[in-house]
């Protein structure tokens, strides 16, 4: 039987039934997947992100703070060292991944990469710190992309497109389309009445972290163009986050924007429920799936520092990508919700491809890779 080991620097909570899932699929292809992870650094530990598996192998890291970074070296287990394949995060600061990459000088054991590509949020896309990511996205056996965009990225490196697997990044959506399915017609239009929003009203919805790669300034004065040509538009605002300040002052003066904070599982679909479109004019992430099993249009900008999931949205198709000027994106918005049949048939899409980016789906494609790297 072949052996494989996935590194993780710390077990994020969302991503504990991807590896028992992972786990299943890898045994019945006769190879056994081992989950090795260490613990959030000092500076993680707030966000409160961790899971647990009871099968998975814990190690203690060592983390250096080094300015607004850690710097992380994770203990290699020795009786995983007989491994055919370990799978590492493409992170930098992770200095126990180097001797891994070396290795493959005199080793059999092969080392994949699971990642973006390059950092979309860099502030110095062409410092440094992304050159040299960019000199050792090469120096892997096979890689593991987070979405087409990082694929392309690979390619136009000189990677071979024979050795990547696409993974099709996604999140456990069967329970956010049952919590979804949970709500009848009737209780979200209650719910609507609650906030003051009448029932057949237009819906945007914003959820994410509240930062400045949000662009909440521009969502704020997009939808008050948009309430100026149609006053019986609402916004709902679902999240948290360091510019909570600035958008509870906006709200204050705004009746029809409703600034709900984090909401989570069945209670977040209710308010997905209510939606028609997202409006996330800022960085757009892994919640894009989460919009589409809502069957919301996902409308974003191309100036955005967004993160690979925006591969996913077909712009005119099942989202739209609006220019970075408050008349600009309040017209792309407008142009979709003013037009009803539109509205239906992107909303449509929508959520005919939630079918396409789900766990199972990202499962099987990673199992496959997986076979494939510790065969080829």
């Amino acid at each position: 039987m072949k052996k494989v080991v996935i590194l993780q620097h710390r077990l994020l909570h969302y991503r504990t039934k991807l590896f028992e899932q992972l786990r299943t699929a890898g045994a019945a292809k006769g190879i056994q997947i081992e989950l090795v992870h260490g613990q959030a650094s000092r500076r993680e530990s707030i966000k409160k992100d961790e899971g647990t598996l009871a099968w998975a192998r814990k190690v203690v890291n060592t983390v250096w703070e080094l300015g607004e970074r850690d710097i992380i070296w994770q203990p290699f287990p020795k009786q995983l060292k007989d491994a055919d394949l370990v799978v590492v995060m493409q992170e930098s600061r992770i200095l126990s991944n180097y001797p891994l990459l070396l290795s493959r000088l005199w080793s059999a054991r092969k080392v994949g990469y699971w990642g973006h590509g390059k950092n979309f949020q860099s502030d110095a896309p062409a410092g440094l710190r992304e050159q040299w990511k960019n000199f050792l996205l090469r120096r892997v056996d096979w890689w593991f992309a987070y979405t087409g965009m990082t694929v392309d990225i690979l390619t136009k490196a000189g990677y071979p497109a024979a050795q990547i697997t696409c993974l099709d990044n996604a999140i456990d959506t069967s329970s956010f389309k049952a919590d979804l399915a949970s709500w009848s017609t009737d209780e979200v239009l209650a719910a609507k009445q609650q906030l003051g929003i009448a029932g057949n009203a237009p819906v945007g919805v914003f959820c994410g972290s509240l930062y400045p790669d949000k662009k909440l300034g521009l969502l704020v004065a997009s939808a008050d163009l948009i309430r100026q040509r149609m006053p019986n538009f609402a916004l709902v605002v679902i999240g948290d986050g360091p510019s909570m300040p600035e958008m509870r002052e906006a709200a204050a003066t705004r009746p029809w924007m409703h600034l709900l904070g984090v909401r989570k599982g069945r209670e977040k679909a209710l308010y997905f429920r209510m939606g028609d479109v997202m409006l996330n004019p800022g960085l757009v992430g892994l919640h894009i799936v989460d919009a589409f099993c809502a069957g919301m249009v996902m409308m974003t900008t191309r100036t955005a520092r967004h993160s690979p999931e925006v591969a996913y949205l077909r712009d005119g198709e099942n989202g739209v990508y609006g220019d970075d000027t408050p008349q600009a994106y309040s017209q792309a918005v407008l142009d979709v919700i003013e037009d009803t049949d539109r509205l239906a048939r992107m909303k449509a899409s929508a959520l005919a491809d939630s079918e396409h980016y789900t766990l199972e789906n990202m499962v099987q494609r990673f199992a496959d890779g997986i076979e494939a790297a510790v065969h080829g």
